[in-house]
């Protein structure tokens, strides 16, 4: 069953958060994402819409979420839509959720088909008084393709255009950007997952293995282990690490080079997000390590600094004046340069350019709204890092921080960081293959 290893209490919680915020006699509707087209008759597998996968642990297309707490009747306060199956999409897609099953995953009780969702809205609608609508609302997303979600917005509004609308976004994204506990053991799996895939590919880096391959191994561990992969991995050797988000994962890794390493797991659709950086040789020149324990210190400090009311932004600048000084010491940057830059373009964004991290969860960059402090239970990634380009390399090194009141966690403290133990774990060479493990289920 699918997301069956999701506890439902944390989908009925979630929803009565939701429920708490809402104005008076208010109604909220939720659509799944849409199956996308790839080309010909090929299409891309689902990726459920964060939202509603929040709201209810149900990841099949075409679902329809129907919140509505002040209705007369309480049967009509949450209802989910979902298509129904049939003998033929049994064949062609394999079997759909049954009602009972859906009740199961959500806690939702009033489960329809969704051929009954246009009755049951008018109904509604002509009840309610604000409705909320829903978007994809993150400040770094590029919408050129209309979305299922976009597709009801207007015709909602074409058909009801006496209503007041309001944006769901408003009130799911401060929901969303704090984790329950439930979550959080969703994203420590995610974290363990990809320790587990990283200490694989520490015994099987060196010299003549392509990007390729390391991306393999990652996938061999994830996959067999009820994971996925969170994003497109990273996998840059030598200067391909200076191109932020480079996916070629083509290139032969060489000796004496660098290979960043920014992969990690998704697990039960919550995620992780981690890289590190290895000498393809099994040990750092020098230089390399200077510059990695630059990036290290940077990654300590910059993760104290992550407390309950700090702002995001006064938390990057403080990241950078940490790097500046990094920088200046591993005579990168001179003082001279420092005193010619301007407020718009401070002489360190040459080596560091990108902000230093960002919420995490049901999406790799998760919402939130980050124009205010940082609150206890926000998951944030801390990724310092240094590029440099005209030595044909890069150091990045990043972890996934839980907020708390009395400090930070780091949820991925086990994962090997220090240049001394990255070097003694690549000596050791390849673990032997178990010749017998415990499958486990995917969630």
């Amino acid at each position: 069953m699918k997301n069956s290893l999701i506890d439902p209490r944390l989908f009925i919680a979630n929803r009565e958060r939701l429920a708490s915020l809402m104005a008076p006699n208010s109604l909220a509707i939720v659509n799944a994402n849409d199956i996308c087209p790839t080309n010909a008759d090929g299409t891309f597998l689902l990726r459920q819409n964060s939202d509603l996968f929040y709201l209810t642990g149900i990841n099949q297309e075409e679902t329809l979420l129907l919140i509505y707490p002040d209705a007369h009747e309480e049967k009509l306060r949450e209802i989910l839509f979902v298509r129904e199956p049939t003998e033929r999409l049994a064949i062609w897609e394999g079997p759909k959720l049954t009602k009972e099953q859906v009740r199961e995953i959500s806690g939702v009780r009033r489960v329809e088909w969704l051929s009954e969702f246009r009755a049951v809205f008018h109904r509604l609608m002509c009840e309610c008084e604000p409705v909320y609508l829903n978007s994809n609302e993150h400040k770094r997303a590029v919408i050129e393709v209309e979305t299922r979600e976009a597709r009801f917005v207007k015709d909602c509004q074409d058909r009801y255009p006496m209503h007041q609308y309001h944006r769901l976004a408003r009130l799911l994204h401060p929901l969303r950007v704090v984790k329950s506990e439930i979550e959080l053991d969703l994203i420590r799996k995610a974290c363990a997952l990809t320790e587990q895939g990283f200490r694989r590919v520490l015994g099987f880096v060196k010299p003549g293995v392509s990007e390729a391959e390391v991306e393999a191994e990652f996938a061999h561990e994830f996959i067999r282990n009820g994971g996925a992969f969170a994003y497109p991995p990273i996998i840059a050797s030598g200067g391909n690490a200076c191109v932020l988000h480079y996916v070629d994962n083509c290139v032969v890794c060489r000796s004496g080079e660098l290979l960043l390493l920014d992969v990690a797991a998704s697990y039960a659709s919550y995620n992780s997000d981690l890289t590190r950086t290895l000498p393809v040789s099994g040990r750092f020149t020098r230089r390399q390590k200077d510059v990695y324990r630059a990036v290290r210190r940077i990654l300590r400090e910059a993760t104290k600094l992550m407390t309950p009311g700090k702002l995001p932004k006064d938390w990057q600048k403080e990241t950078e004046a940490l790097t500046q000084e990094e920088l200046l010491g591993l005579g990168l940057l001179k003082r001279s340069d420092i005193r010619r830059q301007s407020p718009d373009d401070p002489a360190l964004k040459k080596y560091f350019m990108h902000g230093v991290g960002h919420p995490l969860g049901l999406d790799v960059h998760d919402v939130g709204f980050t124009t205010e402090g940082m609150k206890a239970g926000w998951v944030m990634t801390c990724e310092p890092a240094i590029y440099v380009k005209e030595e044909g390399f890069a150091v990045r090194l990043e972890n996934d921080i839980l907020i708390t009141e009395s400090g930070p966690v780091d949820l991925m403290a086990s994962v090997p960081i220090e240049p001394e133990e990255i070097e003694e774990l690549m000596s050791r060479g390849p673990k032997r293959e178990p010749s017998s493990r415990k499958t486990v289920r995917r969630p």
